[in-house]
């Protein structure tokens, strides 16, 4: 592979590492500021969920920006809202000032999750697309990992912990703002924005094997978009992909796969963990993710999107009731039966849903509409996202932890259900081929 392509997919998939350690990092934290800020059930979902709000403005309002501006520039102005956001938390000094710093920080995750691997797209050669863009998915669950590590790194490091944990990612985000000066803009953009010359020369920086026919390309891609014009999504013939698109967002949402990321420590220790412990228990959580989201990639292909989501569905929902039990009846289980249940519910989360879900968005929309449809399913995966991640607190509290994961655990049967008898497999069929199957429904 061309060490200058390898370059700039390693320095634009630092901006899904950040999005990932973003993500987790509060979830070290929640104890710490809560003591601090004397936060409620209610304020501390607020904290939470707060940075989920910036991460849906941010993911539709960086598209636009994206085109006039390029894909660099705004990567690079990602890192720096992540270095704002990392320096505004550690150093806040009221509620507001955290809030407002994770609402940074968000805006910075919507930004990334789009941009970070649509220029890793646009710059990667055909025959290497899939698997290049595969390093940005990767570099998320790596970022998760890393955060979870890191907060049981610093856990002991004093009363106020909490401003290490979240000052950390000033490091990876200085980095990430730096390296982009050395990496080449999306050949497309340049394309767009007539600098043919410039988008030559990147093609033949990065290793493209023909580099007059991948411009030709290029050219000829543009010129057919700008004369069909803009698609509109909301048609009665998209309506089947809209239903499955938005569908498998929710349902994505409602295995409480991000409860688990954003409140794991509490969980643990509401279970019976010592702090320290718990931190070390989402360790477990976040390298279970990234093992099993490897797996996966694997498996996708061979076994097929449908096969690993209803595996996925029977997994989580054993693993899900069975920590519902675990509330209800501890002394059966022991104090360890929370963590192997959410773990394997991790396991089989990361194997089928956290695997299929994107690349099923990719798939599912009809070339005119593919990007309109991508932010639909996106936009309905972190507004649900935000509203579970404020309730989680407050209906922790209320109806306790069994009938919270006891309602994720019945969520899974409508899933299965869905999947089973109206989600179409995507398999080993062109996006030709699947445009004709979606929109006969």
């Amino acid at each position: 592979m061309n060490k200058k392509l390898l370059f700039a997919t390693i320095v634009s998939a630092l901006g899904s590492f950040l999005f990932g350690f973003d993500t987790a990092v509060i979830s070290g934290t929640t104890k710490f500021i809560s003591h601090y800020f004397q936060l409620t059930d209610t304020t501390l979902g607020i904290t939470v969920s707060i940075a989920l709000w910036g991460t849906v403005i941010g993911s539709i309002a960086i598209g636009k920006p994206g085109d006039v501006y390029g894909r660099k520039k705004m990567l690079s102005i990602c890192g720096v809202l992540y270095f704002i956001s990392a320096i505004g938390c550690a150093l806040s000094s009221g509620w507001y000032i955290l809030i407002v710093s994770r609402f940074i920080g968000g805006l910075a995750i919507g930004g990334a999750s789009v941009i970070a691997p649509m220029y890793i797209a646009e710059i990667a050669p055909g025959r290497m697309r899939g698997r290049l863009v595969a390093v940005a998915q990767f570099n998320i669950v790596f970022g998760i990992l890393t955060a979870f590590f890191s907060n049981y790194l610093l856990v002991n490091t004093g009363e106020e912990n909490w401003r290490w944990m979240f000052g950390v990612m000033t490091v990876p985000a200085m980095l990430f703002f730096l390296l982009l000066f050395l990496v080449p803009e999306s050949p497309r953009w340049l394309v767009k924005k007539n600098k043919t010359t410039e988008a030559k020369k990147v093609l033949e920086t990065v290793g493209a094997e023909s580099v007059e026919k991948e411009l030709g390309d290029i050219v000829n891609s543009l010129k057919e978009e700008e004369g069909k014009g803009a698609a509109k999504l909301f048609q009665k013939k998209y309506s089947f992909a809209i239903m499955c698109a938005v569908l498998l967002a929710i349902f994505n949402q409602l295995s409480g796969i991000n409860v688990i990321m954003y409140y794991a420590p509490m969980i643990f220790e509401k279970a019976g963990a010592s702090t320290g412990t718990a931190m070390l228990q989402a360790v477990a959580v976040g390298m279970t993710n990234m093992l099993f989201t490897v797996i996966a990639m694997f498996f996708i292909d061979k076994l097929g999107r449908k096969t690993l989501l209803l595996i996925g569905a029977i997994g989580m929902f054993i693993s899900l009731a069975g920590a519902g039990f675990h509330y209800y009846y501890e002394s059966l289980f022991g104090s360890a039966g929370v963590v192997v249940f959410i773990v394997g519910f991790i396991a089989f989360f990361a194997f089928s849903q956290g695997a299929v879900i994107w690349v099923f968005l990719a798939e599912i929309f009809p070339n005119m509409v593919r990007s309109k449809g991508q932010a639909l399913g996106s936009f309905t995966h972190w507004i649900m996202n935000a509203i579970i991640g404020l309730l989680f607190p407050i209906a922790l509290t209320n109806f306790g932890g069994g009938s919270v994961f006891m309602f994720f655990a019945l969520m899974m049967i409508p899933f299965f259900i869905f999947v089973w008898k109206i989600l179409p497999e995507t398999k080993g069929k062109s996006l030709e081929e699947l445009e004709k199957i979606i929109v006969k429904g």
